[in-house]
């Protein structure tokens, strides 16, 4: 390691590039300010979810009242998640979010299993299902008289990843600028549909609302899959514990952030979904597979494509939160030594964990290769939940065998109870009452996880060719090993 870093060292001072010296320790900065915390929460969040998934909620609820019950219930769920999680990562002062929470709280084999499908299936299964809904808005624009060909869909949403993975490789700065200039147009995209249907409710266009309820499904199953599709639009509100490391300040600026963003989303989504039942039916939602444009085209008419290009900036912006955050979980379970030793460094000069975002990208590329946008969303939320359960148990943990472990902030015990309960419900429901081929395929998943985990971390099983490679990259990518930043 040090004779590559001596290599890369001469290397780059024949370009004349300023280099960490040998005493000078190499860690990401923190360069996330509480305005950018609060971006990464509510860009990652408002993506493509809101503009697809309310077709979804009502399809499994079947009534515009029900639906909008599911949507403030997984806001108030989202909050009860971000107070237990300000706890956690008020303690737990590292990056990695459940990976190092279930490390340090459980042990080092659920943790391991969590660090292999979160970085091979839930986190690229994110982003790619939300650059496939990138994909969708900007393609349909080109298709208005029939649906657009899978592969110009699935080739748009792979150069989303990889312009991403670009800016996310190039600077922090950068990316978190991106993050701020995106989460702002997204919003004012939601205001403008939310002024709309306001202004309609209010000279009485109501009819949608007279029997709200009717036509309700009720059921441990299918309320339970309606809520993995509203959960869906806002996943994004644990993002900011990935990142712990790179935020000033994290004792007062994480809560403060997760108590601003989540409220705030949880309004908009809300008035959102009002402004669609006050301009769409039942029917015609349910019939439309972009429902934003569907609203646009009733109430805006030829200045629609504002929405579609909101809808784009957002999908893109949600995109690179996800892509942000998804690669420090990857650079943190390297660095724990759950991954090749290559995913836990950083870019010299750049600073950035250059091997762990390439690596998630190429996932994700993969993936939006045989997947739908409703299997994509049922893989990830099931695994998802999973893990936040097992994090919410590791809390409890805390609080019980920890008692005397200073808080900067302390969450009531009832909230991660009652988190813990719902989040079993979550996983249980649409096994036992909508089975699908996706849980089997995460069962096995973790099978496999069980089998590597011996030789790979128990006896830390290396042979001499993973060094080698090792070496290689380290110099192809000018990166090397990085210290905490606590």
């Amino acid at each position: 390691m040090e004779r590559s870093s001596r290599m890369k060292g001469r290397n780059m001072r024949s370009r004349g590039e300023q280099i960490p010296s040998k005493t000078e320790k190499l860690y990401l900065k923190r360069e996330i300010g509480l305005f950018s915390a609060v971006s990464l929460i509510a860009g990652t969040m408002i993506g493509s979810g809101i503009f697809m998934s309310p077709q979804w909620v009502l399809y499994y609820v079947g009534s515009p009242g029900a639906s909008l019950m599911i949507w403030t219930a997984c806001g108030v769920l989202s909050m009860l998640g971000a107070l237990s999680y300000a706890e956690l990562g008020t303690v737990i002062k590292e990056s990695g979010g459940e990976y190092i929470y279930i490390l340090r709280n459980v042990g080092s084999f659920p943790a391991f299993l969590l660090a292999c499908s979160s970085i091979m299936v839930t986190k690229p299964a994110s982003i790619a299902a939300i650059s496939l809904g990138f994909a969708e808005y900007v393609v349909a624009s080109f298709y208005q008289d029939c649906p657009p060909p899978q592969v110009v869909l699935k080739c748009t949403a792979a150069a989303c990843i990889l312009v991403l993975a670009l800016i996310n490789c190039l600077n922090v700065r950068l990316a978190t600028s991106i993050m701020n200039i995106f989460t702002t147009a997204k919003l004012i995209v939601l205001l403008v549909i939310i002024a709309g249907g306001m202004a309609l409710l209010a000279k009485g266009n109501t009819q949608v609302f007279h029997n709200a309820f009717e036509n309700t499904v009720t059921g441990f199953g299918p309320v339970g899959v309606a809520f993995y599709q509203g959960l869906w639009s806002y996943d994004g509100w644990n993002n900011l514990n990935s990142v712990t490391e790179e935020l000033k300040n994290p004792e007062v600026n994480l809560p403060r952030a997760l108590m601003i963003a989540i409220p705030l989303v949880t309004c908009v989504y809300l008035l959102v979904n009002i402004s669609y039942f006050t301009i769409l039916t039942p029917a015609e939602l349910l019939s439309s597979d972009a429902v934003a444009i569907s609203w646009g085209v009733k109430v805006l008419g030829t200045w629609t494509w504002i929405i579609s290009l909101g809808v784009a900036f957002s999908t893109f912006g949600s995109a690179n939160g996800t892509s942000f955050s998804g690669g420090r979980v990857c650079y943190v379970a390297a660095r724990e030594g759950h991954l090749p030793d290559i995913l836990s460094m950083a870019h010299v000069t750049r600073l950035t964990p250059a091997p762990a975002l390439i690596f998630t990208s190429v996932i994700s590329l993969i993936m939006i290769i045989p997947s739908d946008f409703n299997s994509i969303i049922n893989f990830f939320s099931f695994t998802a939940w999973l893990y936040y359960a097992t994090t919410i148990a590791g809390l409890l943990l805390l609080k019980i065998k920890k008692p005397e472990i200073p808080r900067p902030y302390k969450v009531p015990i009832i909230i991660p109870v009652l988190l813990l309960l719902a989040s079993i419900y979550l996983v249980l429901a649409p096994i036992i009452f909508s089975p699908r081929l996706e849980y089997l395929y995460v069962v096995l998943f973790l099978l496999g996880g069980s089998i590597l985990y011996i030789p790979v971390v128990r006896y830390k099983w290396s042979p001499k060719v993973f060094r080698s490679i090792t070496l290689h990259l380290q110099l192809l990518l000018e990166v090397a090993p990085a210290d905490k930043n606590l």
